[in-house]
């Protein structure tokens, strides 16, 4: 059974040693002088008692800030009109809720309507319809006397 971390033993295996890398000092690059421009020569020592000498460097000049250019039209105008449309279309959507909700409330009412429509003729019918059972006390008058406006029974 081959790994592949562990080859077989017949398997050569070969060593690879890294080789250093010879770097190769460059040169500064020469900067050609303008013609007919002589530059002053400066020396430099520096803190370990070198001296280091070279031409100087003109300065270089610095650009000019570009001009800033105002807007045709200022920061405070554009806020003040984008609230004015975000007000307006606020008041729009409380148009709206308020249309909303009136219309809810007249559905809600229909509703209750066609519940005691429907309701109440199911509750009168069963209570001024026809008796079922013995449910209620039956009173038999055989001989009425009413005598001056009395009834005696």
């Amino acid at each position: 059974m081959n790994h592949p971390e562990h080859p077989p033993a017949h398997t050569a295996v070969e060593v690879h040693h890294p080789q250093p890398l010879a770097v190769q000092p460059t040169a500064a690059p020469l900067v050609p002088a303008p013609s007919g421009v002589t530059r002053a020569v400066q020396s430099v020592v520096l803190p370990d008692g070198r001296v280091v000498t070279g031409y100087t460097l003109a300065p270089t000049a610095t650009p000019e800030p570009a001009p800033v250019v105002r807007p045709a039209v200022s920061r405070t105008a554009v806020n003040i009109a984008l609230g004015g449309i975000g007000f307006a279309a606020f008041c729009g959507g409380l148009a709206l809720a308020a249309a909303f909700i009136a219309a809810l409330a007249a559905l809600v009412q229909q509703l209750i309507i066609l519940a005691a429509v429907i309701f109440g003729g199911w509750i009168a019918a069963a209570v001024f319809g026809p008796s079922r059972g013995a449910a209620g006390t039956t009173v038999n008058i055989r001989k009425a006397v009413i005598k001056r406006s009395r009834f005696y029974g």
